[in-house]
């Protein structure tokens, strides 16, 4: 629990200090959009599936940090810094660095408790280093969609 909380002050603060991009209601936009695409997943991985789980398994009240308050403003700064208008190559390694970030912050994750708080069932750290990529590509393109609807 300790590690949630210090995880969750940390990228709240950095992700709201260094935000120049985002506009209060994309940020409301992206916040929603992860909220609701991490409890979609999860709700599969987790409870069905018993890929992985946060904490016990069972759903708690810190499980809720974890979906409304962690993931969000972790997509937050990863499109403050995405090279929008750059080549596609910039964007392949920018995104290529958040995947190993990620994969490694999830690696520290799954240390005991009070620490980490994530735990694996038939889930591998390597199914997180291939599907990060393409989750990042997700939300950058609904912050493009979004961006685009809002300019209509």
């Amino acid at each position: 629990m300790i590690g949630l909380l210090l995880a969750v002050a940390l990228f709240n603060s950095i992700a709201f200090l260094i935000n120049k991009r985002l506009t209060k209601n994309q940020l409301v936009h992206i916040w929603a959009f992860t909220v609701a695409v991490q409890v979609l997943t999860d709700g599969y991985l987790c409870k069905k599936y018993h890929a992985y789980w946060y904490f016990s398994g069972s759903l708690e009240w810190p499980t809720l940090l974890v979906l409304i308050v962690l993931i969000p403003p972790v997509n937050i700064i990863f499109l403050n810094g995405y090279p929008y208008g750059k080549s596609f190559f910039k964007q392949l390694i920018y995104i290529l660095f958040w995947d190993v970030a990620i994969t490694g912050y999830e690696l520290i994750t799954l240390l005991p408790e009070p620490w980490g708080y994530f735990n694996y069932g038939w889930w591998r750290i390597s199914y997180s280093f291939i599907a990060y990529p393409f989750l990042l590509w997700i939300v950058a393109a609904y912050y493009k969609w979004i961006r685009k609807i809002e300019k209509e």
